[in-house]
């Protein structure tokens, strides 16, 4: 069995840096308001940026995570807009980008199975669209600049109310210069079959991409809803806050899907946070492969009496890469529960930390929570760390951790050589093994995907 050698370009290749307006760098009043003057929104926008502006000056930088030292706004361009308005046919969008998208297979997954796609280039989605019987169940997929502009009274009456301003010091960056993103509203009762997918890349270097992910699945409803990242290598940093907001009602369903494959050069300082209520559950299943440093812990409030929560997470550190991620919840309701299932590799000295934080609150009874998280170093090198909290205020509830961390067993790579497969093959067969709990709960296409990055980063490695 001889290795699948893989295309390094599928992901890592760049346009030209042309562009329609590129905002100077660095981070001011006068910067927000050009922002929100580009995009011709309403003041009450215009105030909730600058209130967070004002809390980002307050804020100091978190110092328990990676040493983000290196990222400096004054070198970071927080607004781009590409030379193209948002379009909803696929033959309109200007040639580089759309070659970009075709390249990263958006065009040709929307055709096979999914109900709506968005694509973000840089700061603008330039490409939106959603299926007519969507449209005709009441089903609203969106950009977010049009949501603030079409459905001002449901934007205003959930954004920023899961994340506040104030919750750390980026995601106050993020409130300041956001741009793009998706807003979903799923009608009471309505259940999508097939997913709605987002998908943002990253091409002008010395920039930044905020995005704002909006979602509320109302009572009885369900959805999956799919999001991929990526973007090209720059000797330079670039930087990645985006922000996740999502509302899940009662007795709804949600399962939030990510394959994150951002650059060596990206600093992704991402927040992702759920609200979940009565009889509802919210599924969070994520592989984060990219970026210099990572620090992200989608987070599900447990609102609602029976509400549940689950996370299934990957993540992959390589040389020069520092990736701290993990997973928070908070029980509130009765009866709830959550699982949270986390693996971890690292090679060539790379660092993968997974953090927990479980908090039952005392009116949380019958609370039930389950953490466990594997690490998986291919030498001796790297390095795996697990750093659980937990906070159970409530006598009647069952929570339990594990966490493991080892090397590739030499008894099952003896095994696959005495089948006929090389050392190279076999380690990668062991590695792909230990990711199938991940891979397992995505779509097929981007199960495929995950398995060609993982690929991607295996070879010659290991």
């Amino acid at each position: 069995m001889k290795a699948i050698k893989q295309n390094q370009n599928i992901y890592d290749f760049k346009n030209k840096d042309d562009f329609a307006y590129k905002m100077k760098k660095g981070l001011s009043e006068e910067i927000v308001r050009e922002i929100s003057k580009q995009k011709n929104e309403p003041e009450w926008m215009l105030k909730l940026r600058l209130e967070a502006l004002k809390i980002y000056n307050r804020l100091s930088v978190p110092v328990w995570g990676p040493d983000i030292s290196e990222l400096n706004l004054d070198d970071i361009a927080t607004y781009v807009r590409p030379k193209t308005d948002i379009k909803s046919n696929w033959g309109d969008v200007p040639t580089d980008i759309k070659n970009t998208f075709e390249r990263l297979g958006i065009p040709k997954a929307e055709r096979d199975y999914l109900a709506g796609v968005g694509a973000q280039y840089d700061s603008e989605v330039v490409y939106h669209s959603i299926k007519e019987d969507l449209l005709k169940q009441g089903v609203i997929y969106t950009d977010i600049d049009s949501a603030i502009k079409e459905y001002p009274q449901i934007v205003k009456e959930y954004f920023s109310k899961c994340v506040p301003l104030s919750d750390h010091k980026f995601i106050a960056l993020h409130y300041a210069v956001f741009s793009g993103g998706s807003f979903v509203y799923v009608p009471k009762g309505t259940k999508l079959e097939m997913p709605l997918q987002s998908y943002y890349r990253l091409n002008s270097p010395e920039s930044g991409q905020f995005e704002h992910t909006l979602i509320v699945v109302d009572e009885g409803a369900s959805l999956h809803f799919i999001e991929g990242c990526s973007a090209p290598k720059y000797s330079k940093v670039n930087l990645h806050a985006g922000c996740v907001e999502l509302f899940v009602k009662k007795n709804a369903s949600l399962r939030y899907s990510t394959i994150e494959n951002w650059s060596k050069n990206m600093f992704n300082l991402n927040t992702k946070k759920a609200m979940v209520y009565d009889g509802a559950q919210v599924e969070w299943i994520s592989g984060n492969f990219g970026s210099k440093i990572s620090m992200l812990y989608p987070m599900s409030m447990l609102l609602g009496d029976n509400s549940k929560t689950e996370y299934t997470g990957i993540s992959f550190a390589g040389k020069g890469q520092n990736i701290d991620t993990g997973f928070k919840v908070v029980h509130v309701g009765k009866n709830t529960s959550s699982v949270c299932h986390s693996k971890s590799l690292s090679k060539d000295g790379g660092i993968s930390t997974f953090r927990s934080f479980v908090k039952i609150m005392p009116n949380a009874q019958n609370a039930k929570s389950v953490v466990d998280c594997d690490g998986l170093m291919l030498d001796d090198k790297s390095r795996s760390d697990t750093i659980p909290a937990s906070d159970i205020q409530n006598i009647d509830s069952i929570f339990s951790h594990e966490a493991k961390v080892g090397k590739i067993s030499e008894e099952k790579i003896f095994y696959l050589l005495s089948r006929g497969l090389s050392e190279e093959d076999a380690k990668a067969l062991i590695v792909k093994g230990f990711a199938s709990p991940v891979s397992k709960e995505l779509p097929m296409e981007y199960a495929v995907e995950m398995n060609r990055l993982l690929s991607l980063e295996l070879e010659g490695g290991i």
